[in-house]
C-alpha cells in the first residue's frame, strides 16, 4: 500500500471537484441569476474574478479537508464516512463562500440568495462526494477480497486467540486484517496458536518485531490469567505507531479513550491514539511551521550574533548536534547553539546541572536566557519537533528511565518540544531521579493536550525566559 499515491489520488480528486462545481455556478449565474436582474441575456465570459476564484478556491476547500482530518488514515475510510463527512466540509466550505463572496452578488430578490446558496452546495458535495465514493469504493472492494491488507500482529497465543485467528479469517469478507504472526506473553513449550501463524517471538522484541515486519495493527488477546500483563504491553505498545484492538471482556481494564469497532462481525474495541481534536492536531502542525519560520527570521541578528559569541568563547564548532529519541521512537538529530567545550561529554553521556563547571561563560549565558534552544526551530521545521512537547532524551537515559518508570514510554505518542509542561513546572532534570519526577507533568500534558494548553505552557515558558531562569 502506498499512502502518499493514496492520498494524492484524492487530493487531486478533491481540487477538480472543486474546480467543476465552481465553474458550473458561475455558468448558472452567467445563465439564471444576472439575466433576471438585467431583463436580459447576458453572454457567459470568463471574467479574472472567475480564473482568480479557480486558482484560489480549491486550495481553500483543500486547506479545510485537511483542518477537518479528512486525509488521515486514507485506507480505512467507509463510505458512510465519506457521505457525512463530505455533507459537513461542504456545509461550513460553502456558508463561508457565501458570506465572503456571494453576499455583494448581483440578485434580482433576496430569494436569489437561497438558491445561490443552494445550487452552490449541490453542486460542491454531489460533485466532490462522486469522486470520493468512487476511490473509497475500489479500495474497499480491494480490501475485502484481501488484495490489500494491513498488517496485523496478535499478542496471545491461547485458544482464545486461536478463536479470534479463527473468526478473522474465515469470515467471506475480509475487512483488511492480514496477520503476519503472534507475540506470546508467557514462556511456554508449545502455543496453540502456532498451529495457525508462526512465532515470532516474545514481548520481550516487541518493539523490533513491529518495525521489521511493518506492522499498522495489534490485536490484544489474552486469557483471564494474563490480564495481569496488559499494563506491560500497553506501556510497550505506546512508543509504537501502530493500531491497538483487543477483544470486549478486556474492556474493564484497559485504559484511555476507547471505541467499539466491527471486524469480521467480531466486537473489537479500538484504544485510540487521538490525544487532541483532529483539527486541533492540524492546526498546532501549521502554527508549529509558521511559528518556526517567524521566529527564525525575526531572530537573524540574534542568531548571528550569537554564533558570532560560541565561536568566540571557546574553540569548536557553533552547533552542538547529537541524536535523541523523537516520536514513535524515531531517532532525529537535535540541534542547539554549543554551551559546553567539545569534550564535555569525552566519559560518556552526563546530565548538566545549574552548578555544571563544563559550561562556558558565554554558555551560561545561553542557557539562562534558552538561547541556546533557538536552533529547535529548525528541527520543528524539520519535522522532527514540535514547539510544545515533551522534551527529547538520548536513548542512553531513555533506557534507565523506562526501568523504573516503564509508562516513559507513552511520552512518544507525540512529537517531543521546544518547551513543555515538565520543563515549565520542574526545570530541567539533573538526573534519572529528577526526570522521572518530571515525568508525570509531562504525562499530565498529553492527556490533557489542547490549543490551549500548548499557549498556557508557551506564555509560562516566556516568563521563564524574560526573567532569565531558564537555567
Amino acid at each position: 500500500m502506498n499512502n502518499s499515491l493514496q492520498t494524492a489520488k484524492y487530493l487531486i480528486a478533491d481540487y477538480f471537484a472543486a474546480a467543476i462545481s465552481w465553474t458550473l455556478f458561475y455558468i448558472f449565474r452567467k445563465e439564471y441569476i444576472e439575466p433576471l436582474k438585467f431583463g436580459y441575456d447576458i453572454p457567459i465570459t470568463f471574467s479574472e474574478r472567475y480564473f482568480l476564484g479557480l486558482i484560489l478556491i480549491p486550495i481553500v476547500w483543500i486547506l479545510l479537508y485537511y483542518l477537518t482530518g479528512y486525509y488521515r488514515n486514507i485506507y480505512r475510510k467507509s463510505r458512510l464516512n465519506d457521505i457525512i463527512q463530505s455533507f459537513l466540509q461542504s456545509l461550513i466550505g460553502v456558508t463561508v463562500l457565501f458570506f465572503l463572496l456571494l453576499l455583494d452578488d448581483v440578485i434580482s430578490s433576496y430569494k436569489n440568495y437561497y438558491l445561490l446558496y443552494s445550487v452552490l452546495f449541490g453542486l460542491h458535495f454531489f460533485i466532490t462526494l462522486f469522486f470520493r465514493l468512487l476511490f473509497t469504493s475500489i479500495t474497499t472492494h480491494k480490501i475485502h477480497t484481501r488484495k490489500i491488507g494491513f498488517n496485523t500482529l496478535m499478542i496471545g497465543s491461547n485458544i482464545q486467540a486461536v478463536e479470534t485467528y479463527l473468526d478473522l479469517n474465515q469470515q467471506s469478507f475480509s475487512y483488511g486484517n492480514k496477520i503476519i504472526g503472534f507475540v506470546n506473553i508467557h514462556k511456554k513449550d508449545h502455543y496453540q496458536l502456532s498451529d495457525y501463524t508462526p512465532h515470532l517471538g516474545g514481548l520481550n522484541k516487541l518493539d523490533e518485531i513491529i518495525e521489521s515486519n511493518k506492522i499498522q495493527e495489534v490485536i490484544i488477546v489474552l486469557e483471564t490469567s494474563e490480564h495481569k500483563d496488559i499494563t506491560k504491553i500497553i506501556n510497550k505498545l505506546g512508543s509504537c505507531n501502530v493500531i491497538i484492538k483487543t477483544i470486549p471482556n478486556m474492556y474493564d481494564i484497559l485504559t484511555g479513550k476507547v471505541k467499539m469497532t466491527q471486524l469480521f462481525g467480531t466486537p473489537l474495541i479500538q484504544i485510540s491514539h487521538d490525544l487532541m481534536p483532529v483539527w486541533q492536531m492540524n492546526v498546532k502542525q501549521i502554527i508549529d511551521y509558521f511559528a518556526s519560520f517567524f521566529a527564525l527570521v525575526i531572530s537573524f541578528p540574534l542568531f548571528i550574533g550569537l554564533a558570532i559569541g560560541v565561536k568566540i568563547s571557546s574553540p569548536g564548532p557553533i552547533f552542538y548536534s547529537h541524536e535523541r529519541i523523537g516520536k514513535y521512537g524515531k531517532a532525529f538529530r537535535i540541534i542547539k547553539f554549543r554551551s559546553m567545550p567539545i569534550d564535555a561529554e569525552k566519559d560518556g553521556p552526563v546530565l548538566s546541572g545549574k552548578n555544571d563547571t563544563r559550561i562556558t561563560n558565554f554558555g551560561r549565558f545561553l542557557r539562562k536566557y534558552r538561547f541556546d534552544e533557538i536552533p529547535n526551530f529548525i528541527n520543528v521545521l524539520k519535522g522532527d519537533m514540535s514547539l510544545v512537547g515533551p522534551r527529547p532524551e538520548r536513548q542512553f537515559f531513555i533506557d534507565q528511565i523506562v526501568k523504573k518508570a516503564p509508562h516513559y514510554s507513552h511520552l512518544q505518542k507525540v512529537k517531543p518540544g521546544i518547551t513543555s509542561w515538565g520543563q515549565v513546572k520542574y526545570g530541567y532534570a539533573e538526573n534519572v531521579e529528577q526526570m522521572i519526577k518530571r515525568l508525570r507533568y509531562d504525562i499530565l500534558y498529553i492527556e490533557n493536550m489542547s490549543l490551549f494548553v500548548d499557549l498556557k505552557i508557551i506564555v509560562h515558558t516566556m516568563r521563564t525566559i524574560i526573567s532569565g531562569k531558564g537555567v
